[in-house]
C-alpha cells in the first residue's frame, strides 16, 4: 500500500501514519522528520536546508523532492509506505508522480484528514511543552498534575511559539493556499477519500480503516 495522508496542522497525521504502518506493515515516510534528520547528518541537503530554516523560511520544492526521492529508493519501501507532510504543493504533487512513475509505483489512495479551524487552534494552543525533558502535555487533553509543571522531571513548562493563535491561524491560511489545492488535484485523479479529523485518536483511526476497506483488509 502507497498512501499520502493530507490535513492542516494538527490535524493528527503524525499519529494515525504511525497507527497505520504498525497495523499494515508499511514504512512511515515523515517529510518532516527527514529534514530535520538530514540537518542533523550534516549532509549537504541538510545544510541547504539547515541555512532557508534559520531564515524562518520554507524550504524550496527542490530540496524536499530530492529528500522525498532518495527515501522512497530505499529497501524499506519497496513493499509500500505512508507519505506524511508530503506533498504540501502542486509542484510536490506533480514531482511525486515524475519518482514514482520511475520507480514502476503508483499511490493507492490519498486521504484528506478534515477538521475545523477553531478546534485545530484548541488543540495547537492548548500544546505545552517541558523544558528539561521535553515531553508534551496538553491543557484539556492531558494536563500536568500540577498546572505548569512537568510529571516526570518537575520542570517548567512553557507554550512553544509556533503553537500560539496567532501563528497557528497564520500556518493555516498557508495551508489553505499551498495544500487545501491538493485536495482538488487528487479528487480529480480518483485517488482522494475524505475523513472526519475530529474526535478521539481512536475514532479517527477506525474512519480510517473503514475508508480504506477492503485495501486494508487484503494486507
Amino acid at each position: 500500500m502507497r498512501l499520502v495522508l493530507l490535513g492542516p496542522p494538527g490535524a493528527g497525521k503524525g499519529t494515525q501514519a504511525r497507527l497505520l504502518t504498525a497495523k499494515c506493515h508499511v514504512t512511515h515516510v515523515s517529510a518532516g522528520d527527514l529534514l530535520r534528520q538530514a540537518v542533523a547528518d550534516g549532509s549537504e541537503l541538510g545544510q541547504t536546508a539547515r541555512s532557508i530554516m534559520a531564515q524562518g523560511a520554507l524550504v524550496p520544492d527542490e530540496v524536499v523532492i530530492e529528500i522525498i526521492e532518495e527515501r522512497l529508493r530505499q529497501p524499506d519501501c519497496a513493499d509500500g509506505y505512508i507519505l506524511d507532510g508530503f506533498p504540501r504543493t502542486l509542484r510536490q504533487a506533480e514531482a511525486l508522480s515524475e519518482v514514482l512513475a520511475v520507480l514502476q509505483a503508483q499511490l493507492d489512495w490519498v486521504i484528506s484528514m478534515d477538521v475545523a479551524e477553531d478546534d485545530l487552534v484548541r488543540r495547537l494552543a492548548g500544546r505545552r511543552v517541558c523544558r528539561g525533558c521535553r515531553t508534551m502535555f496538553h491543557v484539556d487533553t492531558k494536563p500536568p498534575r500540577q498546572i505548569g509543571i512537568c510529571d516526570h522531571c518537575g520542570e517548567a513548562l512553557f507554550q512553544r511559539d509556533d503553537d500560539r493563535e496567532e501563528t497557528i491561524r497564520h500556518r493555516l491560511r498557508v495551508y489553505r493556499e499551498q495544500t487545501e489545492p491538493l485536495v482538488a488535484y487528487y479528487g480529480k485523479v480518483g485517488l482522494l477519500k475524505r475523513v472526519n479529523g475530529q474526535g478521539t485518536i481512536e475514532e479517527i483511526a477506525e474512519r480510517i480503516h473503514h475508508t480504506l476497506g477492503g485495501e486494508q483488509a487484503q494486507l
